[in-house]
């Protein structure tokens, strides 16, 4: 007898915490994408310069790989979101390839030096649908 008391106060609990928990949010459009463009719209804070710059930001953090583009060099083929240490006329920099929509740029907008060469990115597999 004892356990069937037990086995029916924890349905009823459960049951009471399932009931309960319909009752946590007031809108009930949770699963509908307006709902979370509302959130964001409300946000308070402000892009970072790194999320708006077009073409990527230069890293703080170690690269993934080195790449040294030789004078005369056409283009080079990089991954999104991967950082290269770039050597081109003399001069090095860390860069993030963080550029959603772009398919290819001129380097130049990142290293002046680097005149007619182009980048070619390709989607980074981590971030592609299955």
């Amino acid at each position: 007898m004892k356990t069937n008391f037990s086995k029916l106060a924890l349905i009823a609990a459960i049951g009471l915490a399932a009931a309960g928990t319909s009752y946590a949010h007031e809108d009930y459009s949770e699963a509908r994408i307006d709902h979370w463009l509302r959130h964001v719209s409300e946000s308070q804070s402000a892009p970072t310069a790194n999320q708006l710059a077009p073409f990527g930001y230069a890293a703080t953090k170690n690269a993934d790989r080195e790449v040294s583009l030789p004078s005369g060099g056409k283009y080079f083929n990089v991954t999104r979101l991967e950082t290269l240490k770039l050597n081109v006329g003399g001069k090095s920099v860390v860069w993030t390839f963080d550029t959603l929509g772009t398919a290819a740029f001129p380097l130049s907008k990142i290293v002046p030096e680097a005149d007619g060469i182009t980048v070619y990115l390709t989607e980074n597999h981590f971030y592609q649908g299955s």
